[in-house]
């Protein structure tokens, strides 16, 4: 396929760093980034407090949008949108100013700009600007559903609107085989889509990161089980907390480092002194994401107890499963939603049932006994990251999808 290299690319985005350094995941940025030799890149996300209204980023050109008086702009970044709604529901009051803010300053760069193509991320609020656009414009675009979207916002409306969005798109791709199941499921098989996950670093996520001088510093003399997201409920995290008291039983040098903020920080914090794990439980909040291939790279084990939470909400893919995998971490994680894409069970990692502490505790102490005994495995993790999921096999299929689009 002919690649043109002068094609104008509008992405539209709710997560994108704010500034460098950002704790705010970084994928959208990353794919965009790599995406530069073959486009204009232009990005339109939200404004957010501190944030530049314009600015040149690794080659992108970046417009935030204005919604709302300027220190109330936080709906989107930080914690994003469905939690930051579920901690402050009076926020709902901005979604209207939301949505019309973002069709006004996509329309008006759409008249200045005249792209070629948008790539919008996340079916709502994302694809339904880019389709009411596109029915305004005529310019087509790209929709990547990521899974929030599916498993997190349900009701009549919200199908509809959805379905609007992904009927008017030139073509879907999904970041998991169970997205795309879902998607086909509820709107038809005549949607065109394609799996194709974000994508990790292999040069930045990498066992030669590992740092025993952090170890050092965090005090690890034991094993260091690690935990890397943002604290919602279908992160999972309380049942990790709660299968440390059976793990310490057994291996009381343990320790477990959770990184990550979110509305259910202080509860965390509360339960893990509930159960007298101080000491053993560190909660350090958010850290700048190029600090993370260290983290990755130096511990033992990566947790990831996701769950399917009560509104439906769950793992759409999760990509610190990848990261960790590529760091050389002996990975455990729930098996729901996305996470089978990425780990198989006995092979690359080990997947038990979600919401429970005692299937976590009876893995990781298996895991522990024999930490030794498992380099094949994390070779075999490793090569299966890079051949699947490495940034420069993820964005050469977004290149020649939104090239042909």
């Amino acid at each position: 396929m002919d690649i043109k290299t002068n094609k104008h690319l509008l992405v539209l985005t709710s997560t994108f760093p704010r500034w460098p350094n950002d704790t705010d995941p970084p994928f959208v940025f990353e794919l965009a980034k790599r995406l530069t030799g073959h486009f204009k890149v232009t990005v339109l996300t939200p404004k957010y407090p501190g944030a530049a209204r314009m600015e040149t980023m690794s080659g992108l050109q970046v417009h935030r949008f204005r919604y709302f008086f300027r220190k109330y702009e936080t709906l989107a970044g930080s914690e994003g949108i469905l939690p930051t709604l579920k901690k402050k529901p009076f926020f709902y009051l901005l979604v209207p100013l939301f949505l019309i803010g973002e069709l006004w300053a996509l329309l008006e760069i759409i008249r200045r700009t005249k792209p070629d193509i948008i790539h919008a991320h996340w079916i709502l609020p994302q694809g339904l600007i880019a389709a009411i656009a596109q029915k305004l414009t005529g310019v087509p675009y790209i929709l990547t559903v990521h899974g929030g979207d599916i498993y997190g916002i349900k009701g009549k409306f919200s199908t509809i609107l959805k379905g609007f969005a992904l009927h008017n798109a030139k073509y879907a791709t999904v970041v998991s085989k169970d997205i795309e199941k879902r998607i086909k499921q509820t709107f038809g098989e005549n949607i065109p889509t394609e799996v194709i996950s974000m994508g990790v670093s292999s040069q930045l996520f990498h066992p030669d990161k590992k740092s025993s001088s952090l170890r050092d510093s965090l005090k690890m003399s034991g094993p260091f089980l690690l935990f890397v997201g943002r604290l919602t409920e279908k992160k999972g995290t309380r049942y990790l907390i709660e299968a440390m008291p059976a793990v310490l039983k057994k291996f009381p040098e343990s320790k477990l480092l959770i990184i990550g903020t979110g509305e259910l920080a202080k509860e965390l914090i509360r339960l893990s002194e509930s159960l007298g794990l101080q000491d053993k439980v560190i909660f350090i909040g958010a850290i700048p994401n190029r600090e993370l291939p260290e983290y990755f790279a130096t511990a033992d084990i990566f947790i990831g107890p996701s769950i399917q939470a009560k509104g439906g909400d769950t793992e759409g893919f999760g990509l610190t499963f990848v990261e960790a995998s590529m760091s050389g971490c002996i990975v455990v994680a729930s098996d729901v939603g996305g996470i089978s894409d990425i780990i198989k069970d006995g092979k690359t990692g080990f997947l038990v049932k979600e919401k429970d502490p005692a299937a976590i505790a009876e893995t990781l102490c298996t895991i522990i006994n024999q930490i030794d005994n498992y380099s094949e495995m994390k070779n075999a993790a490793r090569r299966e990251m890079l051949s699947r999921f490495d940034w420069q096999v993820i964005a050469e299929k977004y290149r020649k999808i939104l090239s042909a689009g």
